[in-house]
This record gives C-alpha cells, structure tokens and sequence, in this order.
C-alpha cells in the first residue's frame, strides 16, 4: 500500500539532493586504511568496492600470483586510500601500500612493546648488514653479536631474531640489533648458572677462548678459566694441544668467589692423580715403555701411562756416543724402553735412563784395553791439553800432551798429530767410574832419560843446538839425539831491555852450558850467562898464561945479555 503525496512537502534543490547523496557515503580519508569488498577480477585489476560512490580499481601486479589465484569475487581486502577523486573522478586504491602500513604498525607495536622480530640478512653494507624485517632495516656490525664477527659475508641469507632498537616511520628508518637478545639470554643464563653454581660441582660449558695459560671456558652466560695446570695430570705444553674454540667439555668448579665473581675449573679433578701410586707402580730399576711425547734440547719426555711422564736426559740415551739432541736418536711419537732411575712423587718427577737397556760397553774396558795393552786408533779431535783417539763406537781414550814425547816440550798436540790420522798408543790408565782411557804416545818408544841422557849429557859441559821455540820465560834449544834443553831468560844474559825473540830465531846455532840435569823432571837446564863467564875466564887465563911465558922469556935473555958483558969486561 502506498502513501499519497499531500502535495504539502517541501521541495529539494539540485544542490541540497547533491549534498543528501553524498553523506549517504562512508566519510573517508585519503591516506588512511579500509577494509573493501573484491567485486569483480579482469585480467589486469582488481575492482573493490569500499562504499564509496565509486568503485576503486588496484592493478593486478600488486598481488602475487598466489594470491591472485586464490582470490575471489566477494573476498573481503585491506587497501590504502590513495586519493578520493583523481583528475578522471576515479577512486586510487592500493595493496602494496596497505601492507607496508600494517607493517608499519606491526613493527611500531612491536618496538613499543620490546618484543623481538626475525630478521633475514639480504646484504652487506658500509657500517653493518641490511636486513628484511618485511620493510628493510639496518643491522649496525657492533650490534650483530657480542664480539666482532670476521667473516660478515657469511652472514649473508641466514635468519636471526633482532629487537628494533630505533624506528622512524615517516623517514622509513628502522635501525635492529641482535647482541641487544643475546646479552638479555646472556644475563637470563648468567643469574640462573649463578644461581646454581657450587664448588665441587660438575658442570658443562664450551670453550670460549684459549691463551697461553688456559682457556676460558663458557659456562652459561658467564666464564670460568681452566688453567693450564688444572688440565691434565701430565704435561701440557699448551692448551692448544687439548681444546680448540668451540669444544663441548664437562669440567669441575674448583671455586667460585662471589665477590669478585671469579670462577676456577679443573678437568684432571674428574680422574684420581695417577702419581699416587708411582713409586710403588714404577721402582727404581724397572724397565717400562713408552711414548715419546715432547723434546726438549735437554732431553726427551715419555709418557708411561695418562698424566705420568718421565724424562731421559741427553747424557742418558746412549752408552756409545755423545748425544748433542735428542732428536738425534728419538722423535715424537716412538714407542722407546727405558729404565727407571729416580722417582720423586714430591715433585711429579721420573728419571729415566735408554742406555740402561743395553750392556755397558765401559764394563768390558778393562779385560778388552788392559794396561800396556798397544792399541790402533784414530784421531777424532784436538784440544789444547790433548788428543782424543777413537778406539771403537762410544770408547775414546786421551793421549795427554804430557805423554806424547819424553824429549820435546809440545806446546799444542797440533805440532805432532793431525785430525783423522791413525796412531798407535799404549794404555796407560783406565777409570771405569768416570768413563776415562789414559793413552800414551811416547810409551811406544824406551824413556832416553833412563840411562842415555843422563850417560851423555853432564853438568858443567858446553852443548851445541839449534833453537826449536822462543817462549816468554825462555828458549828451547834441540841438542844432540832430539833432547831439548831449555835457557831460562835470567840465564840467557840479555842486557836491558833487550827481547828474547829480537835476539834469538828459530834454527839459530846456540852455544850453552848445561847448569843441571834433573832425571825426575826429565829436563836440562843450559845457561849462556855461565858458558860467556866461562869463555871469558878462559881467555883471561890464557892471557895470564902467555904474559908470564913472555915475562920468563925476557928474564932469561936479560940474564944472558949481562953475562955476556961481564965476559968482555
């Protein structure tokens, strides 16, 4: 049934029917979000209707495939009023944009609320990483973990829960930071490890760090250093050899001191100290085996079972020859035998010994080299007191310098052998204890000084010899038969300042008096002072002489010539 007009209504103009239509619309702003209807899906647009007088169209490429193919007529969508009216009176709507403001809003809420966002790192930049929290954001390098990362490029396409630490929507600036989680997870695990932490206790953590003195090991949030000492029953050259940055490793709260909030561990604590028991394990004499582990330029260390080393000294390695380094006759790794020689479980120290495992060859010295047994050997080397003869491997016998000739005075063995050179000797002494061959060289030949020498040269005599050295306190003349005899400066009858070696040259004849011949010393004492004394009073005596035959010759005549004149007279 319908209601007749009165005709009494007031009548509209154009103008207020204009403004009556539009307030029938929705009060929209541009700029803000709405919710819209899809009512219709061409091949290029979406067309949505948000009750306005107009429908808005979106382009097609602001939706991804998948969500083209899953969108309906009917499906309701969030878009972003771009403009009311464009210059064609259309409706602009967007998409994109009403995602970008949701995250937006997203993210300001989640700043607000100091909650966390994960974050995938897309690039590295100056300064940091950029990073896709759904807008990009900077992730600052200090602010990517709790110590510098070397290797950013690595970080590259890996996801990381982030906090935003600074937010600037209409600069679009979003600044993150994950070391701000990882120090709240650091401190949550610290409060509760502290929490917990006992002296005595065991407990897992990861290695964190290493250094020369130990490793710093992560024990939950907060660090505990496991010293080098506290490591390993044994020897630990450095921590290196046990850990590296990253390992799993359960170890003992040694002690915690909560004022300072240092934490001492140990790991040879989980196990009993093998050196307990290590005298009674390994007594004096007992032949062991085991590793060579280190080498030192001192010696080699062994290990004979885990945390019980033992050392072989250079000197103890070979019976046979001199050991300069052990390198030369071990290295590591060699399972070698050894002999305990000493044991101080006080000190944590066993000396062993490798040449104790093979007969001593100084033990058979003397049935083999008995004295004034004459022997061949080779001259290994030369020192100023000596020269070493090798008779076999590891037996060197010394012919001293005092036993290389009973005639000569040799100033250096130089003068009679060379390196190499075979020789002959006699064995004149052996001492087994110290490891010592006494060898002589002029033993081969029957001592001069027994009955020749003294036979043939006597006190008071005049000799002839060549000079054989200059020394400071004198000169050696060689005589007759290879004997030396020596003039002493205060009995070469120098006159002032004048020098031996400005008087006398090698090979020059000298002429000398023998002042003494001691057969003990085996040395002949001459004198050029005494023998010039002597040719002087020979020559004064001669004159004497002479002038008394000429004084008896003249007397006579003078006799003869007054008896003469008596005569005539």
């Amino acid at each position: 049934m319908s209601t007749a007009s009165t005709g009494n209504e007031p009548k509209l103009d154009r103008a207020a029917l204009a403004a009556l239509y539009e307030e029938t619309f929705r009060n929209l702003e541009e700029g803000t979000i709405t919710e819209g209807r899809v009512v219709a899906l061409t091949k290029d647009k979406v067309v949505v209707d948000i009750g306005y007088k107009s429908e808005g169209m979106i382009p097609s490429d602001q939706f991804s495939p998948d969500d083209l193919q899953a969108l309906k007529v009917g499906d309701s969508l969030q878009v972003y009023i771009e403009e009311c009216e464009d210059d064609d009176g259309n409706l602009v709507l967007s998409k994109e944009k009403a995602d970008k403001m949701k995250i937006w809003e997203e993210l300001e809420k989640l700043f607000n609320e100091e909650k966390s966002i994960d974050g995938k790192i897309i690039s590295r930049i100056k300064g940091g990483m950029m990073v896709d929290i759904g807008v990009k954001a900077f992730l600052p390098g200090s602010q990517i973990d709790l110590h510098p990362v070397r290797d950013l490029d690595g970080l590259v396409g890996k996801t990381f829960p982030l906090k935003i630490i600074k937010i600037n929507h209409r600069r679009g600036n979003v600044v993150v930071s994950r070391r701000v989680l990882l120090e709240e997870t650091r401190d949550k695990k610290r409060q509760t490890t502290l929490a917990n932490l006992k002296e005595g206790q065991l407990i897992q953590g990861m290695v964190k760090n290493i250094t020369d003195y130990g490793a710093f090991i992560d024990l939950g949030g907060i660090d505990g250093l496991l010293h080098i000492t506290d490591m390993s029953w044994g020897r630990v050259g450095h921590p290196s050899e046990m850990f590296t940055v990253g390992d799993r490793v359960e170890v003992n709260v040694l002690k915690y001191d909560r004022e300072t909030g240092r934490i001492s561990l140990g790991l040879k604590q989980k196990s009993a100290d093998p050196w307990t028991n290590v005298a009674g394990k390994y007594p004096i004499g007992t032949r062991v085996r085991g590793r060579v582990v280190s080498l030192t330029d001192y010696g080699a260390f062994i290990e004979l079972e885990p945390g019980v080393e033992g050392l072989v000294h250079v000197s103890e390695m070979s019976w046979t020859h001199e050991v300069r380094h052990p390198s030369r006759v071990v290295t590591v790794g060699d399972q070698v035998e050894a002999a305990v020689l000493n044991v101080d479980p006080a000190s944590r120290k066993i000396s062993l010994g490798m040449k104790q495992t093979a007969p001593n060859p100084w033990d058979m010295i003397e049935s083999k080299y008995p004295i004034g047994t004459k022997i061949e050997g080779k001259v290994k080397s030369l020192t100023d007191f000596g020269a070493f003869i090798g008779l076999e491997e590891g037996i060197d016998g010394l012919i001293h310098i005092s036993d290389m000739s009973w005639t000569k005075h040799i100033k250096h063995p130089s003068e009679l052998f060379k390196k190499a050179q075979k020789v002959d000797a006699v064995v004149l002494r052996i001492d087994k204890e110290k490891e010592r061959l006494s060898l002589g060289f002029k033993q081969l030949s029957r001592d001069p000084w027994d009955d020749e020498i003294p036979a043939r040269y006597h006190v008071s005599d005049s000799v002839t010899g060549k000079v054989s050295k200059v020394a400071d306190f004198g000169i050696f003349i060689e005589l007759e038969g290879g004997v030396e005899g020596l003039i002493h400066i205060s009995e070469a009858g120098l006159d002032g300042a004048a020098k031996l070696e400005e008087k006398f040259k090698l090979l020059d004849d000298v002429t000398a008096k023998i002042i003494k011949v001691d057969r003990e010393e085996r040395k002949i004492a001459l004198s050029l002072r005494e023998h010039q004394s002597d040719s002087d009073r020979r020559q004064v005596d001669e004159y004497h002489s002479t002038q008394g035959a000429l004084d008896q010759s003249l007397g006579r005549a003078a006799k003869q010539s007054r008896k003469k004149s008596q005569a005539e007279d």
